[in-house]
């Protein structure tokens, strides 16, 4: 059989050669990820797999000056990019060649590269850039602190902007490696296990690796003069700490609270399985929030958290998320639940452990002390809205929630569940629905019209609906009878956590809360 050859017209050659490939086929990369919540976050066309990021930092003027070398994998045919950065650029090349740039918007970075990126390709991008960090004001507020010897990056759901350029959403998960010069006689402190620190002409430097998949918004550094101390865990991680010089009264209970870290993690890897991550530890900085974040391996506090003395229960919280909401991480933001829901609950696990009461007694608590008409009832923690991310209800509606699945399928399958959960998803992200998928499949019930009573329905659940879920089972005449129901031993120190919601931006408008 004979084929017969399609010979084109020269016309249509001609056509062929006058269209170059970049004009036919080649697009720019979203400059957002495709966030609902927040449409301006991350960017599209591209992965990002490590961050290299060389800084020098001056805490009297905050004038940061960086080099941020990003290795990152095109996903599609690519005419330009964004990388999210607040901070302003001098110079941008793209595999080693200068690139065009152009700042855009609140915080996009725009860079065309001078040739064209074919999907697939490896990547890399270095930008130098500089800044006042405290100067950078997005939506009116900043998440950069300055504090009284140097600043401090930690804000969900954005921090990164102001201090690194980046594909700035949980989607978009990256190893790093952090190296911060600083005045002689402070130090910088950032993700993961110091590598290595060196001193010459009166700069010290600090180089930092965390080197399991960590989002933007987890990268933290703190510049100051800290007190430090250090340790390993059984397993041999290293345990690092540090303490601002200045807490004032408010040091003894700091040091109380997070120098019980390794304590803490090693009970948090009964409940949930091996720790993720290559080090463990926490920071205090003399900043003037309220909060606390779960900063990947090495979680931020407020000195404000220790006010009143000091607070396990917080350190639990910051922990918990290393598994819940670091390692496996938010598909969107409105997947919160993920992460805050499981982390309150691990407080009441904490309380139950140590005999203050039990996570059935705080269930019964908040469904009990939360009257119907209490808009509490009308946030729902499995999409509660950008502006209720961080509702008091996405963290205790949120834990009730996990006590009914607790009470519908029983102990063995439940704390398979929170086990087994983070193993099969380490390192990822996840929906909601991912999650009841999951424990669909483990505990062999329906739980979708569980998941929607407690998560999705803007009301309080009725008496004989939480009564099926094992909440509150007691009559209200009994309850009335008692004089109201008992509030639990821990519920205060839980309580006093709840500033952990309270992010900068809204701490800055005089309210604040703890992530």
């Amino acid at each position: 059989m004979h084929r017969r050859l399609i010979v084109p017209s020269a016309l249509a050659v001609s056509l062929m050669l006058a269209i170059p490939a970049s004009a036919a086929d080649y697009a720019p990369g979203a400059a957002g990820i495709g966030d609902p919540y927040y449409p301006a976050s991350g960017n599209g066309g591209y992965d990002v797999s490590h961050y290299d990021l060389r800084l020098k930092y001056q805490p009297k003027t905050d004038l940061l000056e960086g080099t941020a070398t990003i290795l990152a994998t095109t996903k599609q045919n690519l005419s330009r990019f964004n990388l999210d950065l607040g901070l302003k650029a001098s110079e941008v090349r793209v595999n080693g060649t200068r690139a065009k740039f152009a700042a855009t918007g609140d915080h996009e970075l725009e860079i065309t590269p001078a040739t064209p990126l074919e999907k697939g390709r490896a990547i890399s991008v270095v930008v130098r850039y500089a800044g006042k960090p405290s100067e950078l004001k997005i939506g009116g507020w900043t998440a950069w602190h300055r504090t009284p010897d140097g600043g401090v990056a930690a804000q969900e759901p954005d921090s990164a902007v102001w201090w690194f350029p980046s594909n700035d959403h949980p989607l978009d998960k990256a190893t790093y490696d952090i190296s911060v010069s600083v005045p002689d006689g402070t130090q910088a402190i950032s993700n993961g296990v110091l590598q290595s620190q060196s001193s010459r002409l009166g700069w010290t430097r600090f180089n930092w690796r965390s080197n399991k998949p960590q989002a933007t918004y987890l990268a933290t550094l703190a510049v100051g003069k800290f007190d430090i101390t250090t340790d390993k865990t059984d397993k041999g991680l290293p345990v690092l700490n540090a303490y601002s010089k200045d807490l004032g009264d408010n040091a003894g209970a700091a040091r109380a609270s997070i120098e019980r870290t390794k304590e803490v993690a090693e009970w948090l890897e009964e409940v949930f399985g091996p720790y993720p991550f290559n080090a463990l530890g926490g920071y205090v900085p003399n900043v003037t929030s309220g909060y606390a974040l779960e900063t990947q391996t090495r979680p931020f506090y407020s000195p404000r958290q220790f006010t009143n003395g000091a607070n396990v229960s917080v350190v639990v919280h910051e922990l918990a998320h290393q598994w819940y909401g670091d390692s496996v991480s938010v598909e969107g933001w409105k997947d919160i639940w993920i992460n805050e829901g499981f982390a309150r609950y691990s407080q009441w696990l904490w309380s139950e452990k140590e005999g203050e009461g039990t996570a059935q007694e705080l269930a019964d608590y908040v469904y009990a002390t939360r009257a119907a008409e209490d808009p509490f009832w009308t946030v729902k923690p499995g999409d509660p809205g950008p502006d209720k991310q961080f509702d008091i209800a996405v963290y205790d509606r949120g834990a009730l929630a996990l006590q009914a699945l607790r009470n519908e399928i029983g102990d063995e399958d439940f704390f398979a569940i929170l086990k087994g959960w983070p193993t099969e998803r380490a390192y990822g992200n996840a929906k909601v629905s991912d999650f009841v998928s999951y424990a669909e499949r483990i505990s062999g019930k329906p739980l979708a019209g569980l998941f929607d009573t407690w998560l999705y329905q803007p009301s309080k659940p009725e008496a004989p609906t939480a009564a099926e879920s094992g909440i509150a089972e007691r009559s209200r005449a009994a309850t009335a009878a008692a004089g109201g129901p008992a509030q639990p031993k821990s519920w205060k120190k839980i309580a006093a956590t709840n500033t952990i919601h309270d992010h900068g931006h809204e701490d800055e408008h005089g309210h604040g809360h703890d992530h």
